[in-house]
């Protein structure tokens, strides 16, 4: 049987990146940055643990979600979409994705600071100097490693994310590709930009991103719709949802994965931690309700479907802002990301590119919203526009264009060097067919 040689050079890069693990020596010590083993607290340790296995079983349900919203001919290979994330982000972000996220920053000074927008690719290359310390800037009560892994979880989440939006045509090497690419290029720098210490949107602009409403959300979003517009409509774009059980069973794992995603943000077993995960799950209770009864005022059905979106859209609005709200400003969240990212779901100029599973109108348009609510309604003395911070409200706003047009842009740049290697879009054939045949050989 002949072997592709795209497949062959993806097992070659395995290779060389499994054996250059055994030889890597970073001579850049960082021993500096560390404390020692005696501020860990094992309080912190304990939550941190769940957290990461929490947000880990995100994106397993994630594929459940998106697995049930597709045709029949499709389930295995968009569920495999999210799922293979996992394998590929993972040792991406072991070998050079976490330096270029949380390293030393790279950037350029402004009024005598120095403030970055990337982190040194050699800092914590291969888990490099990632140890059991805790590090005196970014996690200063875990170990070091804990805080690598947990926010490993997110990098993984957020490519598995832009999958909806191009399911039922993508060839599944090309998307492998493509994944990696957005990983380095578009995730690791916005990650240092809003959550290092020195980072450019975190530092100078004062944006507050609790959780990844930016970092993860909007970046999958505007991604997802640069994905849809580059590879254009499916043949047939009839969707007719295969398994609603799926669907259902895929927001319950996300909505407890959630928790994680956001209560393990504040990195320690505390009042913050509390507050997080009590507005977490509230937002997306009000999201729920106001989804179905606005659909219902709107001549559609009250449907399962509808309950399970409207919930995940508060679970995404409410992640900038989880740690800086109160809980009856979490029910205002959820209710107005649901109209609006509902408004946008049925809105005919977004219905007519494809977006197969409506990603850009619920993480794209929930992120937005969760960014310009956390804006107005952050708490604490200038933290938000009702707390007299203008400056902070003006420069979210600034940010917020900034990181659309980075993301949607260098999004359909990488596609178009991935689709120029490799085509990323299935033949028609194979799209008839089906992908679980066409590209996995296998079937329901």
């Amino acid at each position: 049987m002949k072997i592709k040689k795209r497949w062959i050079v993806s097992f070659v890069i395995i290779c060389v990146v499994a054996i250059a693990s055994l030889f890597w020596e970073n001579s850049n010590s960082l021993k500096h940055n560390f404390l020692s083993s005696k501020d860990i607290n094992y309080a912190d340790v304990a939550w941190l643990l769940t957290s990461s296995s929490f947000v880990l079983l995100m994106t397993p349900g994630l594929s459940f979600f998106y697995g049930g919203m597709v045709g029949k001919k499709n389930v295995i290979s968009t569920m495999l979409q999210s799922f293979i994330s996992l394998g590929v982000v993972s040792l991406l972000w072991v070998v050079v994705g976490f330096s270029l996220s949380f390293g030393d920053s790279l950037g350029f000074e402004i009024a005598g600071k120095h403030y970055g927008i990337i982190g040194n690719p050699f800092d914590y290359m291969f888990f490099d100097n990632v140890g059991s310390l805790p590090h005196k800037k970014l996690a200063s009560t875990i170990p070091f490693v804990l805080f690598a892994l947990f926010q490993m979880k997110f990098a993984v989440i957020t490519p598995a994310i832009i999958t909806g939006s191009f399911a039922e045509r993508v060839r599944f090497i090309g998307y492998l590709f493509f994944i990696c690419l957005f990983t380095l290029f578009i995730y690791t720098p916005l990650c240092h930009m809003v959550w290092h210490p020195n980072g450019l949107l975190g530092s100078y602009f004062g944006v507050k991103d609790f959780a990844g409403g930016t970092v993860v959300h909007m970046s999958a979003g505007f991604a997802a719709l640069a994905g849809v517009l580059v590879l254009g409509k499916r043949k047939n774009s009839e969707h007719i949802p295969t398994n609603i059980p799926f669907v259902l069973l895929g927001t319950g794992m996300l909505w407890f994965g959630w928790f994680g995603f956001n209560a393990g943000s504040a990195l320690a077993a505390n009042g913050t931690a509390a507050m997080a995960f009590a507005t977490t799950t509230i937002a997306s209770a009000s999201a729920m309700m106001t989804w179905i009864f606005f659909d219902r005022i709107n001549g559609r059905k009250a449907s399962a479907l509808g309950a399970c979106i409207g919930a995940v859209v508060g679970l995404v609005a409410i992640t900038p802002a989880a740690g800086f709200i109160s809980i009856p400003k979490s029910i205002f969240f959820g209710f107005i990301a649901a109209i609006v990212s509902n408004k946008m779901l049925y809105w005919n100029k977004l219905k007519s590119i494809d977006d197969t599973l409506d990603v850009f109108a619920c993480h794209g348009v929930g992120g937005i919203m969760g960014m310009i609510l956390t804006a107005i309604f952050a708490e604490g003395e200038n933290a938000s526009l009702l707390h007299g911070g203008w400056s902070v409200f003006g420069h979210h706003m600034m940010a917020l264009v900034l990181v659309a047009l980075f993301t949607f842009f260098g999004s359909i740049l990488l596609y178009k060097v991935a689709n120029w290697f490799i085509p990323l879009r299935v033949s028609e054939n194979s799209e008839r067919v089906g992908l679980d045949l066409t590209q996995h050989n296998e079937k329901l």
